[in-house]
């Protein structure tokens, strides 16, 4: 089948006859690829799959480094004052949430990056980009004189490793057939949702052993620039641009005026969300609450176990995808709210028993369920794409106009879902500053667990929904 056949319902119901199938692949200078179906399994099995695998590989290399810078304010903010730096509780929640703040802004335009540039070709750009960041981190805290504006500003463009993610997913969702989405597309999230484990893991081993009995926090920033030039040369050298991988100005309002992927943003603000946010700030709430753990001596070096958090909840991704997989993504996401809920509560009342370890446990617990919760949402978006763009009662099979509007959605939810990264710090901060404690904020986390768990339901999962189990 072509692909102006696969995305005309008129011709894709006209005869009964099985469907041909598509076109050889055509490679292009530049490494473009011509006629892409995912979704025919001739050209799937015959090599399609292996092309996708390699793009998923190196995807997930640009993105893993994406969030590393993304996620470097998080882990730095908690070493500025043996550094040098005065600033308050108030400019540090600042310059952790400001990078969510950009990061989510620019998975709008973001989402659009591929279908303009073609996937390859934006990979690069977006991991060269990385480097603004990363070199003006090590320049501005080698001062402490440095002013908060300027501080403020560099944490500002750490917002570029969070737009990356928009793009990234837009990209891999062309190269998978919908039955394959949620294992893919979790993969591709859990290897960069790593990065920012691995920032909060390196960052305080690397400072430490830079400078011997002292700090050298502007390493923070220049380890990660080779690693930036090699993932940009294997972009370069390995991946490719689908010239199927289109959306034009129709598609997108198509996919904005649908209500369900408003819906789906709130769904994942609670999921995503509260994964970034909790990453971003987990930190600064161990720093406050038990300040003996903060960091834990390993001979010249040092280590914070708040990269074990995003560790956990970055491994319960792909799992989340590949349970939704199985049993549907609404009765994941609504088991990953109910535990949320109830771990948020657990925090609140247990933390007046002073036990970092329960404390730690608990919040790996809300890690993992953020985790797969986020797989589950994000794999409900295609499917429920799918089947509002298929005919009833016929085979769920993505057209090439029904994907291009699911990557569409892809990248804009994940957009609103970022700004959670944002919404947790400042929630925190704001709960600190009226009340001396964070009991405010986390009885907010519960109500706001509990309706997206009653949203859930709602629409996706009780018997008399028009979509049924997604």
């Amino acid at each position: 089948m072509s692909i102006d056949e696969a995305a005309s319902p008129a011709l894709a119901t006209a005869a009964p006859a099985p469907a041909a199938s598509a076109p050889p692949l055509v490679h292009r200078p530049g490494r473009w690829i011509d006629h892409w179906d995912a979704e025919d399994s001739a050209q799937w099995d015959g090599g399609g799959k292996s092309i996708a695998r390699r793009n998923l590989q190196w995807s997930i290399a640009c993105e893993f480094l994406g969030f590393v810078v993304w996620q470097l304010w998080s882990i730095v903010v908690v070493y500025l004052p043996a550094a040098g730096f005065t600033f308050t509780t108030s400019q540090i929640f600042w310059l952790i949430s400001m990078p969510s703040l950009v990061g989510a802004t620019l998975r709008i335009p973001y989402t659009f990056m591929v279908p303009r540039f073609g996937g390859r070709n934006w990979t690069i750009i977006s991991a060269l980009l990385l480097l603004i960041p990363t070199v003006g981190l090590g320049l501005c805290v080698s001062n402490p004189e440095t002013p908060f504006g300027v501080m403020l500003a560099v944490a500002a463009l750490a917002g570029f490793g969070g737009g990356n993610f928009a793009s990234s997913m837009a990209n891999i969702t062309f190269f998978y057939p919908a039955r394959e989405k949620g294992w893919a597309l979790g993969l591709n999230a859990a290897g960069g949702n790593l990065g920012a484990a691995v920032a909060q893991l390196v960052v305080p081993i690397v400072i430490a052993l830079g400078a011997a009995a002292t700090l050298d926090l502007p390493l923070a920033g220049w380890i990660w620039v080779p690693l930036i030039l090699a993932a940009a040369f294997g972009a370069w050298r390995f991946m490719d641009n689908l010239s199927s991988a289109k959306s034009d100005l129709a598609g997108s309002l198509a996919a904005v005026r649908e209500p369900h992927l408003w819906i789906m943003a709130l769904l994942y603000i609670g999921t995503f969300g509260s994964f970034i946010g909790f990453a971003g700030v987990f930190p600064k709430l161990i720093v406050d609450s038990f300040p003996a753990f903060s960091t834990i001596a390993m001979g010249p070096a040092t280590l914070s176990l708040a990269f074990l958090g995003p560790l956990v909840g970055s491994l319960a991704r792909p799992f989340g995808g590949r349970l939704a997989d199985r049993f549907g993504g609404a009765a994941i996401t609504v088991g990953a709210f109910a535990v949320m809920a109830a771990i948020a509560l657990a925090v609140v009342w247990t933390l007046p028993l002073t036990n970092f370890w329960l404390f730690l446990g608990l919040f790996l617990v809300l890690f993992a369920a953020a985790g797969a919760g986020n797989g589950a949402t994000y794999r409900m978006i295609p499917v429920i794409f799918a089947r509002r763009g298929a005919a009833a009662g016929s085979e769920l099979r993505e057209s090439v106009s029904t994907a291009r509007k699911s990557a569409a959605a892809l990248g804009l939810i994940s957009a609103v879902g970022a700004y959670g990264g944002f919404l947790i710090p400042q929630v925190l901060n704001a709960s600190k500053g009226a009340s001396g404690s964070y009991d405010g904020a986390f009885y907010g986390f519960v109500g706001g667990y509990v309706l997206m768990l009653a949203v859930t339901w709602f629409f996706y999962l009780r018997r008399s929904s028009t979509l049924g189990k997604v």
